[in-house]
């Protein structure tokens, strides 16, 4: 008689990549620029390699793979996918330059890749007109990733916003760069001086509390306030996350995800 597998020992499928939506610049990896309405997977991408994590900037894409291996595509006039050249990319294409140099995270600006490696170093690549490369005095941009060399301690998480980055360091230090906000704090905050971490082009200690923080543009509510902008940090009081610790938090353009260890809450 044939016995029936049970689930715990059914092989689990194979991933899949799939993408879809505003594609102008190829930023789908499908090989042309025609906006796709609906999924579509890109064949054989994750075979054999898994992938780690996924990301996008104004117009091109960063995908991590398991093995710590860089692949990019889109937009590229000013060097953010790092290889080297300004030429839009339509496939997924592996950063040859970071090659033997494992990537654990990668965050996409409008125009700039900020990409954090395995040991904890920060490296950046596209354009530097605000400051968001963290690179002071280098070039407006650059087209292979480059480290920063003024984050000295090991980092452990990035961000990156419109034209600004941020990285949290192993002893929950925060730092931010790129002056992205400065002209919306000066706008909504009419006479009120702006702190360094909103106008540096060098990464800027912002906090080392252990609690959330927000700040920035608050045009839909996303920073749970009635101010239009925060220039300083303003904790998000426990009660908002009905008491619960917050263990990560994403944002987008205009919301926040907080996680706790209950539950999913939005902002």
């Amino acid at each position: 008689m044939k016995r029936e597998l049970c689930a715990s020992e059914v092989a689990p499928a194979a991933a899949a990549l799939f993408a879809w939506g505003a594609n102008s610049y190829g930023q789908l990896g499908l090989g042309h620029k025609e906006d796709v309405l609906l999924p579509q997977q890109l064949n054989d991408f994750c075979k054999p390699m898994g992938v780690r994590r996924i990301t996008g900037g104004g117009g091109h894409s960063a995908i991590v793979t398991d093995g710590g291996g860089l692949f990019v595509c889109g937009l590229n006039k000013d060097g953010q996918l790092g290889l080297g050249h300004t030429e839009d990319v339509l496939y997924f294409t592996p950063c040859k330059s970071l090659l033997g140099c494992p990537i654990q995270q990668v965050a996409c600006g409008w125009d700039f890749t900020i990409i954090l490696t395995e040991n904890g170093q920060v490296l950046s690549c596209g354009s530097n007109s605000f400051g968001q490369l963290g690179v002071p005095h280098g070039p407006r941009r650059c087209v292979v990733p480059q480290a920063i060399e003024l984050l000295r301690e090991k980092v452990v998480c990035i961000a990156a916003g419109l034209r600004h980055a941020l990285a949290a360091t192993v002893n929950g230090i925060m730092f931010q760069w790129g002056t992205g906000l400065a002209s919306s704090g000066r706008r909504l905050c009419p006479g009120q001086p702006l702190p360094l971490f909103l106008t540096a082009k060098e990464p800027s200690r912002v906090t080392d509390a252990g609690e959330v923080y927000v700040w920035g543009s608050n045009k839909h509510g996303q920073l749970v306030t009635e101010a239009a902008f925060l220039p300083m940090p303003q904790k998000i009081e426990a009660h908002c996350f009905q008491n619960e610790k917050v263990t990560a938090v994403w944002s987008g353009w205009t919301h926040l995800v907080a996680q706790t260890g209950l539950l999913w809450l939005r902002a």
